[in-house]
């Protein structure tokens, strides 16, 4: 009997069915549960936010009981850095500033045990968060684990096609900030150049057959995104999610 895998998400990309999600960068299981009611999946944010690996867990593990797949993001593209996220329940990876093909073969090979990679074992963890045993999660870790490499360098579109073309990727997003700030676009996120190079970007993935994610700041421009195929959209991080559910309940009123 075959083991059922315990990520939906890659079915779902497969259909071209689009998912929401969002960036959780504060350190709070309560924060994470809450959002977790109403997304698809959330990545846990080692890269910029104030988490440690044991704030982490909990947020992992806040996540159960509901149809959310919890994802993090680590700080750089190294092997060492995605093990203990894994093994501690996060369903995928979020890696960072992939600019080249040699990038993004040493991210996939960090997510698959030998022969198809190089995670060392150790999931401690997981299958606690996952309800499985042991066993039934070494069966199909290799297959439920998410590869998410963000192309956000000049240099990364530039290579776009040759980055595309590695086996193993799970689904590409472009970042626009820091694919900005790599021009010297800092913040000018709707500048032409800036706008051209996403673009670019955009049709790079989409060319490949790879599922494309990105990031939605309006309902207008998430459908349109949709319209053109992307099936992860992030409505923004936990606490510009926060500041614009504040401004909306203060619309209306006299002050």
């Amino acid at each position: 009997m075959s083991t059922p895998p315990l990520n939906h998400l890659k079915q779902a990309w497969r259909e071209g069915r689009p998912t929401f999600g969002a960036i959780a960068t504060i350190p709070s299981i309560q924060t994470v549960r809450i959002m977790a009611q109403s997304l698809d999946w959330i990545i846990v944010d080692l890269e910029h936010g104030p988490i440690d690996l044991s704030t982490a867990h909990g947020m992992i593990m806040a996540t159960a009981g509901t149809p959310c797949v919890p994802l993090t993001r680590v700080a750089a593209n190294e092997p060492h850095l995605a093990k203990a996220p894994m093994d501690i329940g996060a369903l995928g990876i979020n890696f960072p500033m992939i600019s080249s093909r040699a990038d993004a073969e040493k991210a996939v090979r960090s997510l698959r045990y030998p022969p198809r990679g190089e995670r060392l074992w150790g999931p401690f963890h997981a299958p606690f968060r996952w309800n499985v045993s042991m066993a039934d999660y070494m069966a199909s870790a290799d297959d439920d684990m998410i590869c998410m490499i963000t192309i956000e360098h000049v240099e990364a579109v530039e290579r776009i096609d040759e980055i595309m073309a590695t086996p193993g990727i799970d689904i590409a997003v472009i970042g626009p900030g820091d694919l900005a700030t790599s021009i010297n676009k800092r913040g000018l996120i709707d500048d032409p150049q800036v706008q051209e190079l996403m673009a670019r970007a955009e049709q790079g993935i989409l060319r490949s057959g790879v599922p494309i994610g990105g990031v939605a700041r309006t309902a207008e421009q998430a459908n349109a995104m949709i319209a053109r195929g992307y099936v992860a959209l992030a409505l923004g991080f936990d606490w510009s999610l926060f500041q614009r559910g504040i401004a909306a309940s203060f619309e209306g009123i006299r002050r």
